[in-house]
C-alpha cells in the first residue's frame, strides 16, 4: 500500500500535465515541456512536420557519426599512442568519400524541401480571399469574397482577458475560418514589415509595405490557433497576436452574415463621426 501511495503522486501529476498539454495543444498554442512542433492541423504544416523529422534523423546520425569520429582519433592518434606520427599527406578514397557523401545527403534533403516550398506557394482552386494588413501594433483584416468588410484585431490587455484566454495571445476580434475550405492569404503592411506566423498552420509569410505576399492554408480540425508576428517591427513587436477560430462552414456563413452587418454598422459610425469633426473645423475656420 506504502509503494502505491508513493507511486500515486507523480502519476497523478503526469497525469495531469498529460491532460493540461493535451489541453493546450487543441488550443493551437505552445505549451511548457513541449517537445517537437505544434501539431500540424493543415497538410502544408503535416508535410512541414514530416520534414522536421526527417532532418531530426540525418542531423542525429551525423552527431553521432562525427562525435564518435573524435573519439577515435583522440584514442589512436594522440601523442601517447603515436609517438611517431604518421607522415601520410592524402588518400584519395578519403577524398571522394567526404565529398560524396555531403553532396548525397544535400540532395536528399533538397528534392523533399523544394516540393514543399513549391507546394505551400501555389494557391489553387481557392475558395476564399482573406487579406491580413499588418500595422504597428495590430492587425486588419478584409474578407472580400464574403460582404466585403473589414476589421481590426488587437491584443487583450490584463484586464480584458477572460477565463481560458491566453495572456498576450488572445486578441479582442478573432479570425474566423471554415473547417476544410481552400483559403486564400494575402498578406501586407501599412507601415513596417511584419509577419504573419501561425505554427499550427505552418505559415510564416512577411507583410511588406507596398507588397502583396500570399499563400494558402487548408484547416483540417475546428479549433482556436494563435500565433503572432515574428518580424521585429518596433516596441509593440511582442504584443500582436494573431487569434484565429476555425468553425464549421455552416457557422462560418451565419458569423459573416453578422459580421458583414456588425461591422459595417461600425463604419457608418465612424464616417458620421469623422464627417463631424470634418464640419466643425470648417466651421471654425470660416469664423476665424
Amino acid at each position: 500500500m506504502t509503494a502505491w501511495r508513493i507511486l500515486a503522486a507523480p502519476m497523478a501529476l503526469f497525469g495531469t500535465l498529460v491532460a493540461s498539454v493535451s489541453a493546450q495543444a487543441d488550443h493551437g498554442m505552445a505549451h511548457p515541456w513541449q517537445l517537437g512542433l505544434q501539431p500540424p492541423v493543415t497538410p502544408v504544416a503535416v508535410q512541414l512536420n514530416d520534414f522536421h523529422n526527417m532532418l531530426l534523423v540525418i542531423i542525429t546520425v551525423i552527431a553521432v557519426f562525427v562525435t564518435l569520429l573524435l573519439i577515435y582519433v583522440f584514442v589512436k592518434f594522440n601523442a601517447k599512442a603515436n609517438p611517431t606520427p604518421r607522415t601520410t599527406t592524402h588518400n584519395t578514397l578519403l577524398e571522394v568519400l567526404w565529398t560524396a557523401i555531403p553532396i548525397l545527403i544535400l540532395v536528399i534533403i533538397a528534392i523533399p524541401s523544394f516540393k514543399l516550398l513549391y507546394y505551400a506557394d501555389s494557391t489553387k482552386d481557392a475558395e476564399m480571399t482573406i487579406k491580413a494588413v499588418g500595422h504597428q501594433w495590430y492587425w486588419s483584416y478584409e474578407y472580400p469574397d464574403n460582404g466585403d468588410f473589414t476589421f481590426d484585431a488587437a491584443m487583450l490587455g490584463d484586464d480584458e482577458i477572460k477565463d481560458g484566454q491566453p495572456r498576450l495571445l488572445a486578441t479582442d476580434e478573432a479570425v474566423v475560418i471554415p473547417v476544410n475550405t481552400n483559403v486564400r492569404l494575402l498578406i501586407a503592411a501599412d507601415d513596417v514589415i511584419h509577419a504573419w506566423a501561425m505554427p499550427a498552420f505552418g505559415i510564416k509569410l512577411d507583410g511588406v509595405p507596398g507588397r502583396l505576399n500570399e499563400t494558402w492554408v487548408r484547416v483540417e480540425k475546428e479549433g482556436t490557433y494563435y500565433g503572432q508576428c515574428s518580424e521585429l517591427c518596433g516596441t509593440g513587436h511582442g504584443f500582436m497576436p494573431i487569434m484565429v477560430k476555425v468553425v464549421s462552414k455552416e457557422a462560418f456563413a451565419a458569423w459573416a452574415i453578422k459580421a458583414k452587418e456588425e461591422y459595417a454598422s461600425r463604419d457608418e459610425k465612424s464616417g458620421v463621426k469623422l464627417a463631424a469633426v470634418g464640419t466643425q473645423t470648417k466651421v471654425s475656420g470660416t469664423a476665424q
